[in-house]
């Protein structure tokens, strides 16, 4: 039986060129500051990103945790969407390493104005409150189904965030997806941020790897931070490599995830026993619900057929498309899809 795993786009795997690039790549001692695919892994994302430095990071949880750990000072807030991945998916770390809580805010779909936020901003002379010191964004948004957030609703926040002398950070994992979808380019994005986390083993298909972007004082934090938390690699030229090879080859094929993202949305809005909202598939990313099972049964009758898929948000179920599932086998799972849930 042919499996088709839409679970998340973190399963791929790394194609035989980007071995062969990873198997060629010069190493060092990345600690030592020795690795010169590493260093060049970092000078090409801080361009990218339109930063002065990165730093080449083992996963994006750990990405995003070293960034509020420089930002924030212990009993500090950190404001961010309720569905953010930082407040459900990194196991507690903001409160557990770095000393400081989330304040999670109702946004739509991902997204927040200033005008929801900014009461929420804790009085400078409220010293019996926690300080409100950073403002955090995730572009595409995981539980909202890989939804986009504006530009110009970033930079209507970095706004506030000057006014109240406040930082911003980005959980970018997936600002690739963005910035295909939109014609936009990254450092447009990332230009009103402080800190930026981007991911590389997602959909641009490398086995391991995050990096960080910012000023070089807030790298250079960073790197101190990322040694104290285990983080500290040697010879990740190997990993860096991969990286290097998904940003120069695999970000326009991103293209073609969103492409299939909207061919599985177009069936399931057909479907008599699922539930979608077409409008708001963005990118690779897709919730949806059952009408008239739970999700747990749902799940197991597409998996008993091949479709392997995950849970999403609160009674959903998300698809995610992705590099190394092929438009034949987009097709197969709408057939699966139509034949558990007509």
């Amino acid at each position: 039986m042919q499996i088709i795993d839409l679970r998340s786009d973190t399963v791929t795997k790394p194609s035989a060129q980007m071995r062969k690039f990873m198997c060629e790549a010069e190493v060092g001692d990345d600690v030592y500051k020795e690795d010169p695919t590493v260093n060049r892994l970092e000078k090409m994302t801080a361009e990218i990103l339109g930063k002065e430095a990165a730093l080449f990071v083992p996963s994006g949880v750990m990405g995003n945790q070293i960034c509020l750990k420089v930002l924030t000072n212990p009993g500090d807030e950190v404001i961010c969407d309720k569905d953010a991945h930082i407040f459900h998916y990194e196991s507690g770390s903001a409160a557990a390493l770095s000393g400081i809580q989330l304040y999670p805010v109702n946004g739509i779909n991902g997204i927040f104005s200033p005008e929801l936020i900014e009461p929420l901003i804790r009085p400078e002379s409220a010293y019996y409150m926690p300080r409100t010191k950073v403002i955090e964004v995730e572009n595409t948004h995981n539980r909202a189904g890989g939804m986009i957030t504006p530009v110009e609703n970033i930079a209507s926040l970095r706004k506030l965030a000057v006014k109240h002398n406040l930082y911003c950070h980005l959980d970018g994992a997936r600002i690739w997806n963005s910035s295909i979808k939109t014609g936009i380019n990254p450092a447009e994005y990332t230009k009103y941020f402080d800190t930026v986390s981007v991911c590389f083993s997602k959909g641009l298909g490398a086995p391991v790897g995050s990096a960080i972007a910012g000023t070089k004082d807030v790298i250079k934090e960073a790197f101190r931070i990322r040694k104290g938390w285990g983080g500290g690699m040697r010879q990740a030229g190997i990993l860096a490599a991969a990286a290097i090879f998904a940003l120069e080859n695999n970000i326009p094929l991103l293209k073609h995830d969103h492409e299939k993202a909207e061919i599985l949305a177009k069936k399931i809005n057909t479907l008599p026993g699922l539930k979608i909202i077409p409008e708001n598939v963005h990118t690779n990313i897709l919730m949806f619900s059952p009408i008239n099972d739970s999700v747990e049964n749902s799940l197991k009758k597409c998996s008993d057929k091949g479709l392997l898929l995950s849970t999403g948000n609160i009674n959903t179920i998300r698809a995610v498309t992705h590099l190394d599932i092929s438009f034949d086998q987009i097709d197969a799972a709408c057939r699966i899809l139509e034949e558990v849930f007509s």
